[in-house]
């Protein structure tokens, strides 16, 4: 059995301000023509298929468009939600929606309940897992603690009694949306950090075939079994070495894995660029990146006269502009958002504690209040987005 296996849409998200609609529209336009051509037998999407939960109108259209074509296919397609979705939201209608072949999963509960599709060779179970909010789904799953891990495995291991009950021979593929440990992240993912950790180990999908995993937007592959397809468009200018692309996989008949990465449409490259302004404008080995968008870092020791404006003559399409004089020390003049770029809320909370403290870290005693703040907030969301 063939599928594609797919991940982190994110429609209605913008890169730097450029309106994404347009290249997600070609990304759809991109699927549908791969199903035909690699006559897949299923399509699968691991979450984030919205940037937020409540998105705009042009995203929703657009998503009710690629439903009605992947469902004049006549090709299956499981679909879970993620950490950026509103799995309530995403979920209306999954009933009705499932007559068409549109097979929605975003109810932790029935996490158990596979799609179950046949080729020559027998079954094949596929079992949706949408994004498990530690702190909402402990007690649906009775696990032994609040932690991706403990929740994660504790949902496996209803899916794996499922699987022991049916048919010898019956092959198995989860869909969820995790930070699994030797994953690679971006700048772009949502942090989903609990008690400190948001890893959980690879090992939590034993048993099962093949997890086609959501949440990070960089394609790779943690073992054989275990794969994430990664966003098909950049999001950030950290993904600027990504190649984007979609998994298609051959399930054999004894659960043998074929896998191959088939390449998603690319609206525009990116390059991050790194220099003295004239440098920039005037060095031929930048040529290749004039009609890419651009990430520029300018190390002139004083702040050139109007950069933006100079650097978008060469690179009309530069969309970030920083600046690291050369030779400066730490001296603390750097902006609000470069002391913050790539640290996690937690972080951030901690390095505010020994600002205010004037100096000292803080203790595992107050890591444990911050940590415990942070998920009863997200918890709190959580549970106000269920009641609406």
């Amino acid at each position: 059995m063939k599928f594609l296996h797919t991940s982190d849409w994110h429609l209605g998200r913008s890169f730097h301000r450029v309106n994404m609609l347009g290249a997600q529209a070609a990304f759809v336009d991109h699927l549908v023509e791969a199903v035909r051509e690699h006559e897949a037998d299923a399509v699968l999407v691991a979450g984030d298929v919205y940037d937020r939960a409540v998105p705009p109108l042009p995203a929703v259209e657009l998503y009710d468009r690629a439903l009605h074509r992947l469902a004049d296919l006549g090709v299956p397609t499981v679909m879970i939600s993620g950490n950026h979705d509103s799995a309530r939201r995403l979920g209306v209608g999954a009933g009705l929606i499932g007559r068409a072949g549109i097979h929605l999963r975003t109810d932790p509960a029935g996490c158990a309940d596979p799609v179950v599709l046949a080729d020559v060779h027998g079954d094949v179970a596929f079992y949706g897992l949408p994004y498990l909010e530690p702190a909402l789904v402990k007690d649906t799953f009775a696990a032994e603690k609040v932690s991706h891990e403990a929740v994660l495995g504790a949902a496996m291991d209803r899916i794996r009694a499922d699987l022991a009950g049916r048919a010898p021979g019956t092959r198995s593929v989860v869909l969820a949306h995790a930070f699994v440990t030797g994953g690679q992240a971006s700048d772009s993912e949502r942090d989903i950090a609990v008690g400190g950790v948001e890893a959980v180990p690879a090992s939590v999908f034993d048993g099962v075939d093949y997890a086609a995993l959501g949440h990070l937007h960089g394609c790779q592959t943690i073992n054989e079994r275990v794969r994430y397809s990664g966003s098909p468009l950049a999001y950030s200018f950290s993904e600027t070495a990504h190649r984007k692309t979609m998994w298609l996989i051959d399930l054999g008949p004894a659960g043998e894995i074929t896998a191959e990465r088939i390449d998603t449409p690319v609206p525009r490259p990116l390059a991050r660029l790194r220099g003295r302004l004239e440098d920039l404008l005037e060095d031929p080995a930048h040529t290749a990146y004039e009609d890419s968008w651009i990430e520029a870092t300018l190390t002139d020791p004083a702040r050139p006269e109007d950069p933006m404006a100079r650097l978008a003559a060469r690179f009309p399409h530069t969309l970030s502009l920083a600046f690291d004089p050369e030779g400066r020390e730490e001296d603390g003049t750097a902006s609000y958002a470069q002391r913050l770029k790539g640290r996690s809320d937690q972080e951030i909370a901690e390095d505010f504690v020994a600002h205010v403290r004037g100096g000292g870290s803080a203790d595992e005693a107050e890591r444990a209040v911050l940590r415990g703040a942070f998920e009863a907030v997200r918890a709190e969301d959580g549970r106000q987005e269920a009641g609406r």
